[in-house]
């Protein structure tokens, strides 16, 4: 009848007592386990002449190959050489090759537009606008006009009238510099 009024919790206690205990062997293994690591530590760290050569060997080993005692073939993030890298595209006989490819892209179509100028207004105006209603532009009369190929701007020119319809004669031709400048909004 003992056993019946026992708690729930005291078997677990019991089973966690038994886990915990700690036996005079084990205290004995560990120590001897953490003198064996001080021993060897101090072997390594210590005075004697013997492991103060092995270190200084390590240390003139891993000097030497970092100076560059081993060989760039051992290592894999050696540098190598470009010709290996990149495949060659061209001697004295690929300018011929190189203008036939040139003359492929001559024609190519590109988009070429002129820009008049540009302006902001709202939808309600925008949808008020009839037959006749007159959009005024930012761009001044007699200023030069964008010149855009594919939406980039290459050159500027002023307005004319070529056999009845517009045209643009080129005043100004934008260098690659000047166009990265305006890119950088400068």
């Amino acid at each position: 009848m003992v056993d019946e009024n026992k708690t729930p919790q005291e078997p677990e206690q019991e089973t966690t007592a038994s886990e915990e205990e700690v036996t005079p062997d084990d205290w004995e293994a560990a120590m001897q386990e953490q003198a064996a690591q001080e021993a060897a530590s101090e072997g390594k760290n210590g005075e004697g002449g013997v492991d103060e050569a092995a270190l200084a060997d390590e240390w003139a080993a891993a000097l030497a190959e970092q100076e560059g005692g081993a060989s760039a073939e051992e290592s894999p993030y050696a540098a190598k050489p470009a010709k290996e890298l990149f495949p060659d595209f061209g001697g004295p006989n690929q300018k011929v090759e190189n203008l036939s490819d040139f003359q492929m892209i001559m024609d190519i179509p590109v988009q070429i537009t002129v820009e008049l100028g540009r302006t902001k207004m709202p939808i309600r105006n925008l949808l008020q606008l009839a037959h006749g209603s007159v959009i005024e532009l930012d761009g001044l009369a007699g200023e030069p006009m964008d010149v855009l190929v594919n939406g980039t701007l290459i050159a500027q020119g002023e307005v004319v009238v070529v056999n009845e319809k517009f045209g643009i004669r080129l005043t100004d031709i934008i260098t690659p510099a000047e166009r990265m400048r305006k890119l950088r909004g400068g």
